[in-house]
């Protein structure tokens, strides 16, 4: 099996591209515009295998998927480029409607051009696994219930409307056209490898350099946690076994606060990192600051259906896989040294080069 990953250089993607590689016989084209969060070396570990190679090019290139398409003839794809930070949607949403939205939209009428030419026998084993997000669904501040599958869509920050949008356009390109797709909405992820921005990676990088860790508002805003090597063995999963045309919600069953996450990251520190600690403690670095407009308090996932029908659950608890988080930063410097100082982005100099050596016979 050969597999195309939109997004494959960046969080999820990369730790998607690492298990495919790791744990299955298939074969992998990542594809990758490598903008700012794009990033080779969350692959490097793999990218030495002869079942990777990697593709640079944009997702609003038509032209470019085309080709890819014919010259790899993949089984199927798993999309997951996107932009994804909510504070830079709401600074310049332009990026978010192109590549979310528009790219979408490209990616998914190259894959139908592609699927219609295949022999019929190849167009039913084809798949496109369509990887969104629980903010979809908007906010659950006054509510103790859970995002289903059915719950209605309610976007609150432009990253999530271009979800939104997404996401109808991927049940368009099915029901009009009869592309085989499937869709997931996963909660937070968090993990190795994930960039800087993100709350989990910034407290810990902010602490350990004795810096402000900053936390919106009061801090309350509830989030579900879900540990990124368990998302992908959902996706895993549903690629493997999902019915086509459904879509599947991933969580973690882990809900906690985003103060309570910083929190327990300074105490994991105080044990992990004690010799970089404040005299007063990591907890003392931790400081309010003006919240986010728009900010949705609660989301949380229902999984009962990815559980009962594919048989998935997530196998970190949170206190399991933050304490893995911790320690990955902890262990790999020369990872988050290069993101914070930019010298990875020089990886995307050569990205031109590279793709083209491995498409090489």
């Amino acid at each position: 099996m050969k597999l195309f990953v939109t997004g494959g250089a960046g969080f999820i993607g990369s730790a998607l591209v690492r298990h495919i590689i790791d744990l299955t016989p298939a074969s992998v084209v990542s594809i990758d515009k490598l903008t700012y969060c794009g990033n080779l070396d969350s692959v490097a570990q793999v990218s030495g295998s002869a079942r990777y190679q990697f593709e640079h090019l944009d997702i609003c290139n038509r032209a470019a998927l085309e080709a890819a398409f014919e010259h790899y003839q993949p089984d199927a794809v798993f999309h997951l480029a996107a932009e994804t930070h909510v504070d830079r949607s709401i600074d310049g949403p332009d990026d978010f409607l192109n590549t979310n939205v528009l790219g979408t939209a490209r990616l998914l009428d190259a894959a139908r051009a592609y699927w219609a030419r295949l022999s019929s026998t190849r167009q039913r084993e084809f798949r496109l696994v369509h990887v969104s997000t629980d903010e979809v669904y908007g906010d659950l501040a006054d509510s103790d219930s859970l995002f289903v599958e059915t719950s209605a869509y309610a976007p609150s920050s432009p990253y999530a409307a271009t979800k939104a949008s997404a996401d109808h356009l991927v049940r368009a390109w099915g029901r009009t056209y009869g592309l085989p797709v499937l869709i997931t909405n996963s909660s937070n992820n968090y993990g190795p490898c994930q960039f800087p921005e993100k709350l989990i990676p910034h407290a810990i990088l902010n602490a350990i350099a004795g810096q402000p860790v900053p936390v919106y508002g009061d801090g309350q805003h509830i989030r579900d946690w879900l540990y990124v090597e368990d998302h992908v063995r959902a996706l895993w999963k549903v690629l493997g076994a999902g019915r086509i045309g459904e879509t599947y919600n991933v969580g973690g069953c882990n809900e906690h606060s985003n103060l309570d996450v910083v929190r327990s990251l300074m105490l994991l520190l105080e044990e992990y990192h004690p010799q970089g600690a404040p005299k007063e403690g990591y907890a003392s670095l931790i400081t309010f600051v003006s919240d986010r407009p728009g900010h949705d308090v609660r989301y949380a996932i229902d999984a009962q259906k990815i559980r009962r029908e594919l048989d998935w659950a997530p196998t970190e608890t949170f206190e399991t896989g933050l304490r893995k988080t911790v320690r990955w930063y902890l262990d790999n410097p020369a990872w988050w040294q290069r993101v914070l100082d930019g010298s990875y982005r020089l990886e995307r100099l050569g990205a031109r080069g590279h793709a083209a050596q491995k498409r090489s016979p």
